[in-house]
């Protein structure tokens, strides 16, 4: 079939207004993980060693890791303290040329720092990978999980990856370029982890068999735990992560399981209906938060 030019816009605008009715309401839910300030809600978790040694603040705004020129350390991560199962994360980071550590995004994990616990302290849990020195494979998924320890998505034995499993596109910003910072979208619905890096899709990962099998229930993660940030051991690290708000969702919430939009925050979203963004997608007006403008995007390029 064969539609007009003249047809896209009243079409288009009628299977908008459907979506926005049968997702009235979503912006209300989206809760902020950082208040832009101090630690709260944050905990630092290591091994007693690395206790104290202030890798972790907050600056001009933004939770800072800076372990550079201090490369003796072990993992160090910043973990929120709340429990999260079905959710999508939006945050931004930003990453130096200087920098040749390795950072990530930790999903439904857990700290284990009970006696016996592996190097005295283990993160167990999914990670969404920050490598700002071969940054084609940020957005790509390991996991933490004692008894896993390899690339997931792409399907891996170990920790091992080079430039064959590279996307053939994507998209990574310096502090040096434009405004210096990366956009990142986490969405785990299930036994599905989904990553979006700047607009361009680097991980689809269906965990069925893996993130629900005895290793990781023993833990207690893989489906349901904490979120935290990374500073890999023995790394000199320089990064910085803002504007982290999460969204929970369960299978009531129609629109993210046929994900034919988000939300992404817009600095003016004073658009009409069958309008595009910079690259090219389809975009319409959202009923806006107080101190939030934001816009749904249709999606259908990028999932």
């Amino acid at each position: 079939m064969i539609f007009s030019q003249r047809l896209l816009h009243p079409l288009l605008a009628i299977l908008l207004l459907g979506i926005m009715t049968s997702c009235s309401g979503l912006d209300s839910d989206w809760i902020s993980l950082f208040n832009g300030e101090d630690l709260s809600g944050w905990e630092v978790q290591c091994t007693p060693a690395d206790r104290g040694k202030g890798f972790w603040s907050v600056q001009e705004g933004a939770l800072t890791a800076n372990s550079m020129g201090r490369p003796d350390h072990d993992y160090v991560w910043l973990e929120h303290q709340g429990d999260y199962g079905d959710f999508e994360l939006q945050l931004q980071f930003q990453a130096f040329r200087d920098s040749p550590g390795n950072s990530g995004v930790q999903v439904r994990s857990r700290f284990d720092d009970s006696p016996g616990a592996p190097e005295g302290g283990w993160m167990h849990g999914p990670q969404i990978d920050v490598h700002p020195p071969t940054p084609w494979r940020t957005g790509f998924i390991y996991d933490e999980t004692r008894e896993e320890r390899r690339w997931i998505s792409p399907d891996l034995p170990d920790w091992n990856i080079d430039t064959t499993y590279a996307p053939g596109t994507w998209t990574f910003y310096y502090a040096d370029e434009g405004d210096g910072w990366n956009d990142l979208i986490i969405i785990c619905e299930g036994t599905r982890i989904r990553t979006i890096l700047n607009g361009t899709k680097m991980a689809d990962f269906d965990g069925s068999g893996v993130l629900d099998n005895p290793a990781h229930k023993s833990h207690k993660v893989g489906m349901k735990g904490h979120i935290a940030l990374q500073l890999h051991s023995g790394d000199e690290l320089r990064i910085r992560f803002r504007d982290l708000r999460l969204r929970r969702f369960t299978s009531a919430d129609k629109c993210w399981h046929d994900p034919m939009m988000w939300e992404l925050t817009a600095p003016d979203c004073g658009v009409g209906i069958g309008s595009t963004d910079a690259r090219g997608r389809h975009i319409f007006p959202a009923k806006g938060n107080p101190g939030h403008r934001t816009c749904r995007r249709m999606t259908g390029m990028i999932y």
